[in-house]
């Protein structure tokens, strides 16, 4: 079967698309013939070897997938699935533990199947279980035009919360009002734009997947008690640092988001998870927007978009027609 592999970590132009045996699976596990797989974050820097988990090569990427059950615990042959892995989806077939695997709705297509678990998980984890976010707070998103960043934006107003967007241009904003976003300013003086937005207020919650230079303005728009979530470093400029008197000053608080290394260690937990999103689903709260659409063979280009932060919503590779 086909499947792609990093042969050496220096970075997603020279990953490779080979052929590579089928996958047998033990107990406990799904077989998946994949139909579609979702460019993640950490496709990235497992090509250049930046990442926490540090397989030898070769090995397979692919975090997010989607397609059809070909057999396995728990699930009927031809039933339609997504999963999600710390890598090993871009194949043809997969093998996926059955509690990282989830049944999809009929409405939900293939793309989007392989659009929903990493980034959207991260987002129910970032806000429901980091944030505690309470219905009629107000969130505000960075990075908002990609992946993570409109599942947040989703799953905060599924949620019950005001969204407001942080995008650094208006092609972007669009694609955050289209995500659901109930107001949207750019990266540029967000942090008085969001005041004023708040009548100097602030927000409750910020999910920064940026990092970056905006992290101190972030803070600033914090309204008391407010929590600033660490979801990730997109911006790729450095960690920011925190000044903790100014946590002490305005009682506000900077919390870590890692949801791989919790969720993956704690049976059942991804499938709660998939219950709470499943009435966001079904109702159309959450509809992943897709940005681009590659084949397989162009895996790494894909990957190399997303390192030039040219993509829009969740890029996704057709495995399968």
């Amino acid at each position: 079967m086909r499947a792609v592999q990093v042969l050496t970590t220096t970075g997603p132009r020279d990953v490779e698309v080979r052929d590579v045996p089928e996958p047998t699976t033990a107990d406990g596990q799904v077989l998946v013939e994949v139909h579609s797989v979702g460019i993640s974050f950490p496709d990235l820097l497992l090509s250049k070897g930046e990442y926490q988990l540090r397989p030898e090569p070769p090995f397979t990427l692919g975090v997010d997938f989607a397609g059809v059950v070909v057999s396995g615990a728990g699930f009927e042959p031809g039933q339609r699935v997504c999963g999600v892995g710390g890598y090993g989806g871009a194949a043809e077939l997969v093998a996926s533990p059955a509690d990282f695997t989830f049944a999809l709705p009929d409405a939900t297509s293939y793309e989007e199947g392989a659009a929903l678990p990493m980034n959207y998980l991260t987002a129910d984890f970032a806000l429901a279980e980091r944030a505690g976010l309470r219905s009629g707070e107000t969130v505000l998103v960075h990075g908002a035009a990609g992946g993570v960043g409109t599942a947040s934006i989703q799953v905060a107003r599924g949620m019950g919360a005001r969204v407001i967007a942080v995008v650094s241009t208006e092609e972007k904003g669009q694609v955050a009002r289209s995500a659901g976003a109930d107001e949207v300013v750019l990266l540029d003086g967000f942090k008085d734009a969001v005041l004023e937005l708040t009548g100097g207020t602030g927000v409750d919650v910020v999910v920064d997947v940026v990092g970056g230079d905006a992290f101190t303005d972030s803070l600033r728009a914090l309204a008391p008690q407010g929590r600033l979530l660490v979801v990730g470093f997109a911006a790729g400029t450095g960690i920011p640092q925190v000044k903790v008197n100014r946590l002490l000053l305005n009682n506000v608080d900077v919390r870590g988001v890692g949801w791989g290394a919790y969720a993956m260690a704690r049976p059942g937990y991804m499938q709660q998870q998939w219950a709470r999103l499943l009435p966001m689903l079904e109702s159309g709260v959450v509809k992943p927007p897709i940005g681009a659409t590659y084949a397989l063979e162009d895996f790494g280009q894909a990957l190399v978009d997303m390192d030039g932060r040219r993509t829009l919503g969740k890029s996704v590779v057709r495995v399968r027609g």
